[in-house]
């Protein structure tokens, strides 16, 4: 058992973060041609990043355990891609809501929304495949190879809207053509810095738990072994007796 701690700095700039973002977003400049609807930009653009920014880390937390065979590198990976996991599923849920707000329907088989489900459920077996290895070292040889070849996905379903025309609208950052208001542009960047630290504070959080999980294993691994008295025999009612 740990005593609980007050909120570290981090924490405290994570709350802080969200706030102010949260004030740019409501008072930036609304938009004509979709309404309020188009202030869930300001959610919907930062977790996909933080998803994007989750599963790099999970690629080279991978890579580094597989060449230190250190496990606190395997255990930033699963941290990582659990976080992922959570923004990928706030960011289809965002969507979903924008989207029948702006195209009077929450879901399509469009290709980057299609591919964006099949990349949040690669990442869900990635953390089925961790539970069913119980064994530290063996869940983070087989994970890493996931962890690395997952990052794959994050190419077709950034490109998507432009390698085929599809209804979801073209990438919101492209450095030649940002079309976007000054101020809704900063009420962004504010939201995307944000949830950067959310995201790095719940690591490094997530980070500590699995330390505590991985001691806990340790722990009852170092206590599983022969018990006293397990060598001696009871006697059999037929055996001679002196």
């Amino acid at each position: 058992m740990t005593s609980r701690r007050r909120p570290s700095w981090l924490d405290i700039a994570a709350v802080v973060a969200v706030v102010g973002a949260l004030v740019f977003a409501m008072t930036s400049p609304r938009v004509e041609a979709q309404g309020d609807s188009a202030r869930m930009l300001f959610i919907h653009v930062p977790t996909i990043w933080l998803a994007y920014l989750a599963f790099a880390v999970t690629f080279i937390a991978s890579i580094a355990y597989l060449v230190t065979k250190k496990l606190n590198w395997d255990l930033i990976a699963g941290s990582s891609a659990e976080i992922g996991v959570v923004f990928t599923t706030v960011a289809i849920i965002g969507g979903m809501i924008w989207g029948k707000a702006t195209w009077n329907v929450y879901w399509t088989w469009d290709a980057r929304l299609t591919l964006t489900a099949i990349m949040l459920f690669v990442y869900i077996g990635y953390l089925a495949l961790r539970r069913a290895i119980p064994d530290p070292e063996a869940r983070a040889r087989r994970s890493s190879v996931l962890g690395i070849l997952g990052l794959v996905q994050l190419i077709p379903v950034h490109f998507s809207v432009t390698w085929w025309r599809t209804l979801h609208q073209t990438n919101t950052f492209r450095p030649r053509d940002i079309q976007m208001d000054g101020p809704i542009l900063a009420a962004l960047l504010i939201s995307v810095a944000a949830f950067t630290v959310v995201y790095v504070a719940l690591l490094r959080h997530r980070y500590e738990l699995a330390q505590l999980d991985l001691a806990a294993h340790e722990a009852a691994a170092a206590t599983e072994g022969p018990v006293a008295g397990d060598a001696v025999s009871a006697p059999s009612i037929g055996s001679s007796g002196a």
